[in-house]
């Protein structure tokens, strides 16, 4: 394997540090040489110490002079702004995007470097979700190989591997079932943020535990599946699984069944994603199979966490309807975050959006962009009533 340029859109976040963690294993032949971070500096500068990459950008442009003179005796470019970000993904700096930029806000650098055909390690769920349609017709144009990060779905793409998707009759998308797994509407009207911020299994940032909690992420999930691996929403199904070591499961048409199993560690599709088609081999803890005598899988409860459901409207609908779904679902979970909303107020925010807008069926870059911030606007004024 011939050495790799990454680009870490994301850095400082779960999947970005995450990804620092394998590169540092993997340092002869991984190389950090783009970094992109939204607002921490503190821990960008310090990522930026260790791996001295040949571009650093942060989005908040008040910190860029700071970043600036913390970096200035190292021989590293640094940039500032939304603009900055989406032009150098078009640059040869790199070679592998990792796209681990939090919501939207990933969408157009994804364009820019599915453009410039550097491949996509793909952590950035809503880009599928908001513009899957646009984003798998011009990975197809420019040849562009999309690989998906999310647990769930590298391990569909592991099980597909030397198997034709012609022979899939249903791709199982496994769900931990959150922290409120069994909980009656009651006790979900008396959730707290602390709590939903337990994630049973995975450790992840906070937007990320919020969807898990409310099978919002799992709705997401159905979306980006539908485009990575163009699937009508018949052959897409979700099934509960605690203990969250099956990871997902492919049928053919044969009956056989294909699963991906392992330890909840996201360290381990990050590493598939840099670096396939080939495996390397790590010092992450492994799976035991003695520990788990016992795997169970359960129907979701769509009654009582009614956002997978929505989900699946959304993709019926289809044109901007996901993309209402991810606008509103974003502002209502920060909005969850900041304690300005209860926890069962974003099911009903995002069943009032997707009720609220005409659909483009057909939408281009500007139309999902536009629709996003109308829908933002909506939502928000919904939340100050």
């Amino acid at each position: 394997m011939i050495k790799r340029k990454i680009g870490i859109f994301g850095s400082t976040g779960s999947i970005g540090t995450q990804t620092l963690e394998v590169i540092r294993q993997h340092s002869d032949l991984l190389e950090p040489t783009l970094l992109v971070a939204n607002n921490n500096i503190d821990l960008l500068v310090q990522q930026a110490k260790e791996f001295v990459p040949d571009t650093v950008v942060i989005a908040n442009k008040t910190k860029y002079k700071e970043l600036k003179k913390e970096l200035e005796y190292l021989p590293i470019k640094v940039y500032c702004g939304k603009d900055a970000i989406r032009e150098i993904a078009a640059t040869d700096i790199y070679e592998v995007a990792v796209t681990a930029m939090v919501g939207i806000s990933g969408l157009e650098p994804t364009i820019s470097a599915i453009k410039s055909r550097k491949a996509i390690a793909l952590a950035n769920k809503e880009t599928m979700v908001v513009a899957g349609e646009l984003i798998s017709k011009l990975a197809r144009e420019n040849f562009t190989p999309i690989i998906p990060i999310d647990s769930e779905h590298s391990a569909i793409f592991q099980c597909l591997q030397g198997n034709n998707i012609v022979d899939l009759d249903f791709i199982y998308l496994t769900a931990s079932g959150g922290p409120f797994r069994g909980y009656t509407k009651e006790k979900l009207a008396k959730v707290k943020l602390d709590d939903a911020l337990k994630h049973p299994n995975w450790s992840m940032g906070k937007k990320v535990t919020i969807d898990s909690s409310t099978l919002m992420n799992k709705g997401l999930e159905v979306i980006e599946a539908k485009w990575l691996f163009n699937l009508p929403l018949v052959k897409i199904k979700v099934a509960v699984h605690p203990q969250s070591i099956i990871h997902s499961m492919v049928q053919f048409n044969d009956g056989n069944i294909m699963a991906q199993i392992g330890p909840p560690d996201m360290r381990l599709p990050i590493t598939y994603a840099l670096t396939y088609p080939n495996r390397l081999p790590n010092d992450f803890k492994r799976f035991n199979l003695w520990d788990y005598p016992n795997l169970s899988f359960e129907q979701p409860d769509l009654d009582n966490f009614p956002c997978l459901n929505l989900a699946y409207i959304a993709l019926n609908y289809a044109g901007t309807a996901p993309c209402i779904l991810n606008a509103v679902n974003e502002i209502a979970v920060e909005s969850f975050i900041k304690k300005k909303i209860k926890y069962l107020d974003i099911p009903k925010l995002i069943d009032k959006g997707l009720h609220s807008f005409e659909y483009i069926k057909e939408p281009t870059l500007d139309d999902i962009l536009e629709t996003d911030l109308e829908v933002r606007k909506f939502t928000k004024s919904l939340i100050k009533k």
